[in-house]
């Protein structure tokens, strides 16, 4: 019986693990998917994630979850960039090589972090953005 319990344990976490896995996969191979690290303003703590950006949203997946259902949507047309900084002491969670960039969007402050080759190609996207009539 132990046996049973212990096979059906181990399928289980192999389950989670190889859906896991191809969820991560699936986001990471559209056009327009980055890795992408975000902070609400004034929380301590940074989420990793994929971000997809196109169109007129950036979509953000938690990276440690099985949700298919994005966690942020931010609308283009209401996201605005307010500065950029290297990752510093503060950001302590954050790989030093990272860019974060302060925002304003509809949903309050937040702030991203990515890698320097990312952020030319998302910056181009933002500005890009039709003009708010």
């Amino acid at each position: 019986m132990t046996t049973v319990w212990l096979v059906l344990g181990v399928t289980v976490v192999v389950t989670v693990v190889v859906a896991f896995l191809l969820r991560r996969r699936f986001l990471l191979s559209g056009l327009g998917a980055v890795t992408m690290w975000l902070r609400p303003a004034g929380s301590p703590r940074w989420s990793l994630g994929v971000a997809w950006y196109g169109g007129d949203a950036l979509l953000w997946y938690r990276a440690l979850s099985l949700s298919v259902r994005p966690q942020q949507r931010l609308c283009r047309a209401e996201f605005r960039v307010e500065g950029r900084r290297p990752a510093d002491a503060d950001d302590a969670a954050l790989p030093a090589d990272l860019v974060v960039l302060s925002c304003a969007t509809a949903a309050g402050p937040r702030e991203l972090a990515m890698e320097p080759s990312t952020v030319t190609g998302f910056l181009s996207w933002v500005e890009s953005a039709p003009p708010i009539r």
